[in-house]
């Protein structure tokens, strides 16, 4: 801690901004702002098979749409010339060879460039899980280079680390068994080791590893976008996987994270993605939100209703029942808010209330008839012949639903007209 902070995300172009991506990426952008660091971020893009250039500006946008913005930006195809001059040294000074190979499969190359391993111990110290060995023996001469122009990414990322100064590498747990093969190529060019913190991997409930193939598109940020979830929901609850402030304290905006962040308190074992969790936590943004962009959040749910005038009085109703935008959707598609916007079909044999009757629910609809624009005479009145007697054949003239807001938020939304029209017709259908 001595010298300025700088370290770096590298992701690969080879698909869309994935969960861990994002959380990596969000606890090195901690890291360096809690120190006044760099973050550098550098696409590794030295698979030229795999890697596109929509895969890079997903990442990209991503990124900037959660708001973590990086210092300085690199691309590793655009270095080549770099690799090549320290990949020759290390040929020179013997530290690598050119090792003629006999492909056993069709699109395997005759040569390639090899490390040449010194075979030994390595031990390193890493911030969240304390002193790592590794016995390099087993690793054999491995391949660095498919050519001097073609440097494959254990050599590419050691030269771009030594080169960009970076002091700390915070990436996942995935990475340790690479850590081994990258010091002794560090060693080889005479690069500083930097520090290294491993980060617990992102399991489901079953503790299994998020992957595309057992999770599909919900490994993407994309796919928590298109819900409507906030970007700052989503780095609070990405912030808590793996670390603990040590506090009581769950919800954080970006710059309290900040302030806060402290890689010695991330913790060694998997960090589970409960969704419920998320929900909460994006019901909270929204609520924190809504203090500041009350017109934005109506404009984001009247869009849900293309060609329908809805009130503000719905609006709240709605936003109280949702925790994330696209509840709204699942609200219309199971009809929950049908009642507001038609009339609702009663089903006589539902409007009374459990051991109640027919002719008990008209009395008592017809009692609060003239009164439905005074709750406490309607209350005052279910109070004194039982709450569930009045209040539930209320509830169900007006919505026409077993589940609904209840009657009183119904009423005020409906309006004194409407509402009086549907207690009507739940009357005439009582016998």
């Amino acid at each position: 801690m001595d010298k300025k902070i700088i370290v770096r995300m590298a992701p690969s172009p080879t698909g869309n901004l994935h969960i861990g991506t994002a959380r990596t990426t969000l606890f090195n952008y901690l890291f360096a702002k809690k120190y006044g660091g760099k973050f550098i971020l550098r696409i590794e893009d030295t698979d030229k098979e795999r890697s596109t250039a929509e895969f890079e500006k997903n990442i990209l946008d991503g990124l900037e749409w959660l708001g973590l913005k990086y210092d300085e930006f690199f691309k590793q195809s655009e270095r080549t010339e770099i690799y090549r001059k320290y990949l020759k040294k290390m040929i020179d000074d013997g530290f690598a060879y050119i090792s003629q190979e006999t492909p056993t499969e069709e699109g395997q190359r005759n040569e390639v460039v090899r490390f040449k391993n010194p075979n030994k111990k390595i031990v390193f110290d890493d911030l969240i899980r304390g002193q790592v060995e590794f016995d390099t023996t087993e690793l054999k001469d491995f391949v660095i280079a498919k050519s001097l122009e073609e440097p494959l990414y254990h050599l590419a990322v050691v030269i771009d680390d030594f080169e960009m100064g970076i002091t700390h590498i915070i990436r996942g747990e995935d990475h340790i068994s690479n850590t081994p093969r990258q010091i002794l190529i560090q060693e080889a060019i005479g690069a500083t080791r930097p520090i290294y913190a491993h980060l617990p991997l992102i399991l489901d409930n079953d503790r299994k590893k998020l992957s595309k193939r057992n999770h599909g598109e919900a490994v993407w940020i994309d796919f928590y976008k298109k819900q409507g979830y906030l970007p700052e929901a989503l780095l609070n609850f990405y912030a808590l996987l793996g670390w603990n402030p040590g506090t009581e304290q769950e919800i954080f905006s970006l710059v309290e994270l900040e302030k806060t962040f402290d890689i010695e308190k991330v913790q060694k074992s998997g960090a589970i993605f409960d969704e419920k969790k998320l929900r909460w936590i994006n019901k909270e943004h929204l609520r924190l939100y809504e203090e500041n962009s009350k017109k934005e959040i109506e404009k984001r749910i009247k869009n849900k209703f293309a060609n329908t005038d809805i009130n503000s009085k719905i609006v709240n109703l709605i936003f109280e029942r949702i925790e994330v935008y696209s509840d709204v959707d699942k609200l219309i598609e199971v009809g929950e808010l049908d009642y507001y916007f038609n009339e609702p079909e009663l089903d006589s044999e539902k409007i009374a209330w459990k051991d109640s009757n027919s002719i008990e629910a008209k009395k008592h609809l017809t009692k609060i008839l003239d009164v439905l624009d005074d709750n406490e005479a309607i209350m005052s009145y279910a109070e004194l012949v039982g709450k569930g007697n009045v209040l539930w054949p209320l509830r169900y003239a007006l919505s026409g639903k077993d589940k609904s807001p209840d009657p009183f938020t119904l009423l005020e939304i409906l309006g004194k007209e409407k509402s009086t029209e549907r207690v009507n017709k739940a009357i005439g259908l009582l016998k």
